[in-house]
């Protein structure tokens, strides 16, 4: 038997669709399954719906296969006979199967099937629905209101009631489990940092107040160790001017507690994910930095905004007067001498071929010429990296201060305090002679096979010597310059700083491996006065360091204040893996972080 099968869909623009196809086959199959002769995908209609058959004589049999009935001219059926001459109306979910045929065509002709979509009956409603998951659940106004009374108890009746009538507690943030508040996680807008993670669950370690943002009185509990950047009055007459737009926003925040515009959450902003809490860019010195001058009139550094372009000539801190009390900040631009109160030349002592260097080469503790690290000694919990050199350990291997023999051994002059020393040789000279023993037959100090000795008594050529250190040409004028006291021989005093750079930090082991040696830097093989300062000047360091948007190369390092510069500690720098625990400075609201980000 022959079926025409005519499917009429219509557009949104409510122009029909049709498309024909024919079936030349015995029996067709109405259903869900898309293998179905007549597919009809929806949920109210079965796998296999209805089977329409021949039945001979030009009748068609119709029978539900599955449990549910079809309907044939309006009535609910499960089977039935059509005849299509006649024609008649089948509905199978949500389709109409109008059968007909042509009747010039007679017997012989093909069965059409014209499928079209069922009106709907808004009475009988969606027969969908009944298929649905929202069938079994409240309507969508039920579900709002129970959502929204759901949002009052959970996250804000029980938070505001717990932290109203909760035990108070102290700001402890490692032990706060006694009257926490309630569902306070559910108020937070975002994970804290990595260096804050331990505070996701007590909220009131730092928002001790509800609805006021973080205090630093409240940073402060955990971070006292942190200094201003300078006093309050004078980083606000210096800070950059702001907008109008940002002044009021910052008048507005301050009507509602939030700290003014230098407070620590307009800078340390929390709630922005588990992440590293990273050091200032360059813009955020340059704002106050680049023209502070105008604002404070009486600062005596520079203006900076680029370490590549605008920074002011380096400031080391030392002693430029002989006998002064306190150091002085002096530009390299000025070309400062130091007076140390020492008479030490640099060039003598590095040199590869004089005298020094072959003294070394004679003693066991070098065995060879002297390098800087033989006196400068790293010391990385120092401020400078290297520790103070010590006469005793660095010096007198060469310039010796045995003043006599006592019991097998040697004794030395007591060195660093001058009336110590004056008492030493006030012993010297009350000590008995001891002869010269040389088992030469002339006059040496060495015999073969013997003992050294020293004549340290009266009238010996030694003694005398030993008894004018203070004088003209004595012992410690080899390094220290004379003076007189109160009519009395003196030495200068010895003023070296423990740190030169007090306003920033340099450290010598980051440049370990790219500075072969240390004269590369620092000019001491061509120094030959004491009071050369032998500190490399900003140019120096522009060969390697630029500026924060400089491209970095294999010489170029993009260099950004805090790599020198720290904020809260100016001699220091931002070094993360310093504070482990405490990097930060305090949370904040989302409030405060929106404000910040617009100010900068």
């Amino acid at each position: 038997m022959a079926f025409l099968i005519r499917t009429i869909a219509v557009a949104k623009s409510g122009r029909e669709i049709v498309r024909d196809r024919e079936i030349d086959k015995n029996e067709l199959i109405i259903g869900r399954d898309p293998a179905s002769d007549i597919h009809l995908p929806d949920l109210t209609v079965e796998l296999q719906h209805v089977k329409l058959t021949d039945a001979g004589q030009g009748m068609i049999a119709a029978r539900a296969i599955g449990e549910l009935p079809f309907t044939l001219d309006g009535e609910s059926v499960t089977e039935a006979r059509i005849e299509p001459d006649a024609g008649a109306q089948l509905a199978v979910g949500p389709a109409l199967l109008a059968v007909s045929r042509d009747s010039d065509a007679g017997a012989a002709g093909p069965v059409k099937i014209n499928i079209q979509p069922a009106p709907k009956d808004k009475a009988t409603g969606d027969p969908e629905a009944g298929f649905a998951l929202a069938r079994a659940m409240p309507s969508k106004r039920a579900m709002a209101w129970i959502g929204s009374v759901a949002i009052l108890v959970l996250l804000l009746s029980i938070p505001v009631f717990t932290h109203l009538f909760r035990t108070p507690v102290e700001n402890d943030p490692e032990n706060l489990e006694e009257g926490a508040v309630l569902f306070d996680a559910s108020w937070s807008t975002g994970e804290l940092s990595m260096a804050h993670h331990d505070l996701e669950d007590n909220c009131e370690a730092c928002h001790q107040t509800a609805f006021v943002s973080v205090q630093d009185e409240t940073c402060l509990t955990c971070h006292e160790e942190l200094d201003d950047h300078a006093k309050m009055d004078r980083q606000l007459t210096g800070m950059a001017p702001m907008s109008t737009g940002d002044a009021i926003q910052w008048d507005i925040g301050q009507a509602l507690g939030k700290e003014g515009p230098l407070g620590c959450v307009s800078c340390h902003t929390e709630h922005e994910g588990p992440v590293k809490l990273e050091a200032s860019d360059e813009q955020f010195c340059s704002d106050c930095h680049n023209d502070m001058d105008a604002r404070l009139t009486d600062v005596s550094f520079g203006n900076a905004g680029d370490f590549g372009d605008k920074h002011p000539q380096f400031r080391p801190k030392f002693y430029n007067a002989h006998f002064a009390k306190e150091a002085k900040r002096v530009s390299l631009d000025d070309n400062p001498v130091e007076m140390s109160g020492l008479v030490f030349p640099h060039d003598i002592h590095v040199s590869r071929t004089g005298g020094a260097a072959r003294m070394a080469m004679s003693l066991s503790q070098y065995g060879a010429p002297l390098e800087c690290s033989d006196c400068h000694e790293e010391d990385k919990s120092a401020p400078a990296g290297f520790k103070p050199v010590v006469m005793e350990d660095s010096c007198e291997a060469c310039h010796s201060l045995v003043s006599g023999t006592a019991g097998g051994g040697f004794t030395s002059l007591r060195h660093g305090n001058v009336t110590e020393l004056m008492e030493d040789l006030a012993k010297v000279n009350l000590g008995s002679r001891s002869r010269v023993i040389t088992g030469r037959d002339r006059p040496g100090q060495y015999g073969s096979g013997g003992r050294y000795y020293a004549n340290f008594g009266r009238p010996s050529g030694s003694y005398l010597a030993i008894t004018r250190a203070l004088q003209k040409g004595g012992t410690c004028g080899d390094c220290h310059l004379r003076t007189t006291t109160d009519g009395r021989p003196d030495l200068v005093p010895v003023n070296i700083p423990d740190k030169y750079l007090h306003k920033g930090f340099f450290d010598h082991e980051a440049h370990g491996e790219d500075v072969a040696e240390c004269t590369d830097c620092h000019a001491a093989d061509t120094s030959g006065e004491a009071t050369d300062l032998l500190l490399p000047d900003l140019e120096s360091c522009r060969d390697c360091h630029l500026g924060e948007s400089a491209v970095k190369t294999e010489e170029i390092v993009p260099s950004s204040c805090a790599m020198c510069h720290g904020y809260h500690t100016p001699a220091a720098p931002w070094k993360p893996e310093d504070h482990p625990k405490l990097p930060g400075n305090g949370p904040n609201d989302n409030v405060a972080a929106i404000l910040s980000s617009l100010r900068r």
